[in-house]
């Protein structure tokens, strides 16, 4: 990609935070991990409690890009078919042959919400796996390739309630970022009460077609990353394992740690952070920013740490201590 088109297009990411801005109060750091996760090409897992925004998020990101958007509500009696698609048996009526049609799920779109994942079986949730790895869908010996740009934003509930089933750890794995949404601050609860108790708001413009996202994510793979910064996210990413050598929090706190996805996640989240905010080389800041999203939820915590009520971001923020940047 040629310098001109990376000037034409960068200002559009500003243009796209500004039209979130529109639907969304605050969230700052949400929003910004969220087009990270779209500019690196990732899904993203967000958490957080009833009512703070995460369907708006969601909804408002797909209304600002001219991409095809699906929502789906995960519920306990959903079945793979109703994600995926199903065959229908159609008869020509001028010859009387019968044949089966593939028909689509909602799964066939760019941008698709999975509601409340973990309201979900098991099976359905697995049914989402090829699509996030792979791009494709198989279904009767068939593989249908998914549209792209391809972006799966799954949110889910953090209280333990009846009917939901907790995601296991290879699906965990696909999500390139796991977001945490916390309450917002008093200012910003003001603002929400009165922005949605009053008229109605204003339409979430289009600012980004998917001709723009798939430059975009083209660029970002072309953003430079250090030997040093490289070689600093191995060391991270293999100390979080426990075993002979790893930090002494690490083999108190965890039972098993982050694979080699993770650091790939980070490398890739790192370079778009970068690009994000108008630079060609990410950096230790960026690392250090999105150590957390990318590890917390592809570490396994022991029951040592449970029993000291430590949380998956702790572990994180010893890890970066145990293995500061070179230099």
């Amino acid at each position: 990609m040629t310098s001109p088109d990376l000037d034409s297009l960068l200002p559009r990411l500003h243009d796209l935070r500004a039209a979130l801005a529109r639907a969304v109060v605050g969230q700052n750091t949400v929003v910004e991990q969220l087009l990270i996760g779209l500019l690196a090409g990732g899904h993203c897992l967000l958490e957080g409690a009833p009512g703070l925004g995460k369907t708006l998020l969601v909804r408002s990101l797909g209304q600002a890009l001219e991409l095809q958007f699906r929502r789906v509500q995960f519920t306990p009696d959903l079945m793979p078919s109703d994600i995926l698609g199903t065959e229908l048996l159609e008869e020509d009526h001028g010859t009387g042959h019968r044949h089966f049609r593939f028909q689509q799920g909602p799964i066939f779109t760019n941008l698709l919400l999975a509601d409340e994942l973990n309201r979900t079986p098991p099976k359905t949730q697995a049914a989402l796996l090829e699509a996030m790895q792979e791009r494709t869908v198989s279904y009767a010996g068939t593989t249908y390739a998914l549209p792209a740009p391809f972006f799966v934003l799954a949110t889910q509930n953090p209280i333990e309630q009846a009917g939901t089933y907790p995601l296991p750890e290879a699906q965990l794995d696909r999500f390139l970022l796991h977001v945490l949404v916390d309450y917002p601050s008093e200012d910003e609860e003001r603002q929400i009460l009165e922005q949605t108790t009053g008229g109605a708001t204003d339409a979430v413009p289009k600012v980004m077609d998917a001709e723009a996202v798939i430059a975009l994510q083209a660029a970002v793979r072309q953003v430079h990353v250090s030997p040093d910064v490289l070689a600093w996210i191995t060391r991270l990413v293999r100390a979080s394992r426990p075993g002979e050598g790893a930090p002494a929090a690490i083999n108190q706190w965890v039972k098993w740690g982050a694979g080699p996805r993770a650091g790939q996640s980070l490398v890739l989240a790192a370079k778009a952070r970068a690009l994000l905010q108008g630079r060609f080389a990410a950096t230790r800041e960026d690392v250090q920013a999105l150590a957390a999203p990318v590890m917390r939820h592809r570490l396994l915590l022991s029951f040592a740490a449970e029993a000291e009520q430590k949380r998956a971001d702790d572990v994180v923020d010893a890890l970066l201590q145990a293995v500061p940047f070179p230099g």
